[in-house]
């Protein structure tokens, strides 16, 4: 990968996400969102389930790319995850990308009742290893023979076996703050999911290289590899006081802290999460001053706002998403300026291959 960037991302990539939406809802949005010209659909889990709107998806478009940004690793075995990702490349064509993350602890023991490992990434390095495992003994008929410190995995009879598909290789991207989840997704994901807070610098300084390492210490390559990013967005009044409430609330995250010392916020990143433990959430915002808020956002004004959001994050990364969810009628004119503007920058080029 050489000196300089640690990846050096040519094409860049306009993606988005399926709001928090019922179901019924879900064939509509994505027919809009390839209609439109979008390359993937991303869904989360939030309110709903990120999988299920994986088959409407699938069955109500052609050639739009979708995934999950992202589903919670330890709320899930590696075998339900690995079937859930098989029948979903099996009915899109290959069009599938697995996006898992860790959450933290709180939710991990207190939402989904699971317990939390001792090492979050030996337990999601095993969970990757364990899913292709169970993905290579399906394309191949060979036996189930993964066996680690958290998953011992050796069953596998024919009547539970789903058999080959024609698209074997699924992406797996992580998601992540620091560097630990960074590395391991350089080691041995497809992609990374850099969460929305970040900032320019954080991205090129500690996580880009920190992916590099991983892949250096695996041998691999950049064009093995994604990295796809969520960016926030201030147009007016109105988006400058959502996305402090956001920038707010993800910067009490004490585990999110070295986003923060990296630009000498520390004392910042303490009181917030000092208010954040005392439900003092409405006093929050008013800590993200102007500086913050154009660290981790792209403040301008909306004809401005394409040309803007390139220049931050083309050579960073070659997937990018808004932090607002696609809902057609919508903002149709605000998406469909912001897609004419990477299609004209682009150089011409095919729709990526999902695990780019």
């Amino acid at each position: 990968m050489g000196d300089g960037l640690p990846f050096i991302l040519i094409m860049m990539y306009l993606d988005a996400t399926l709001p928090p939406a019922a179901l019924t809802s879900v064939p509509a949005i994505a027919k809009a969102a390839e209609e439109i010209g979008f390359s993937a659909l991303w869904t989360t889990e939030t309110q709903h389930d990120p999988f299920l709107p994986g088959p409407l998806i699938a069955e109500h478009t052609t050639r739009l790319q979708f995934g999950t940004a992202v589903a919670i690793a330890f709320a899930r075995s590696p075998a339900t995850l690995a079937y859930t990702a098989w029948d979903l490349a099996q009915a899109s064509n290959g069009r599938f990308i697995l996006g898992i993350g860790t959450q933290v602890k709180a939710h991990v023991e207190r939402r989904f009742g699971m317990p939390w490992p001792d090492s979050v990434t030996k337990k999601l390095r095993e969970q990757i290893q364990a899913v292709r495992a169970f993905w290579h003994t399906w394309q191949t008929g060979e036996p189930l023979n993964f066996r680690g410190e958290y998953y011992k995995l050796t069953l596998m009879s024919p009547f539970f076996n789903p058999g080959p598909v024609s698209n074997p290789k699924i992406p797996i991207y992580i998601a992540g703050v620091n560097t630990g989840l960074a590395r391991l997704a350089g080691e041995a994901a497809d992609g990374f999911h850099v969460h929305p807070f970040h900032t320019p610098r954080y991205l090129e300084e500690i996580l880009l290289p920190a992916i590099h390492t991983g892949a250096d210490q695996a041998g691999r390559t950049h064009d093995e590899f994604s990295v796809s990013t969520t960016a926030f967005v201030v147009t007016g009044p109105e988006e400058a006081e959502f996305v402090r409430q956001q920038i707010a609330f993800y910067a009490s995250t004490p585990s999110y802290r070295p986003v923060m010392a990296l630009h000498g916020w520390e004392k910042a990143a303490e009181e917030l999460s000092h208010l954040a433990a005392r439900g003092r959430w409405s006093e929050m915002p008013a800590l993200i001053d102007d500086r913050m808020l154009e660290a981790f956002a792209v403040v301008a004004a909306p004809q401005e706002l394409p040309a803007a959001l390139y220049a931050r994050y083309h050579g960073l990364a070659n997937r990018l998403s808004l932090y607002i969810p696609f809902i057609p009628g919508e903002r149709d004119a605000f998406w469909s300026a912001l897609l004419a503007h990477f299609r004209q920058v682009e150089e011409p080029g095919q729709q990526p291959a999902a695990g780019n």
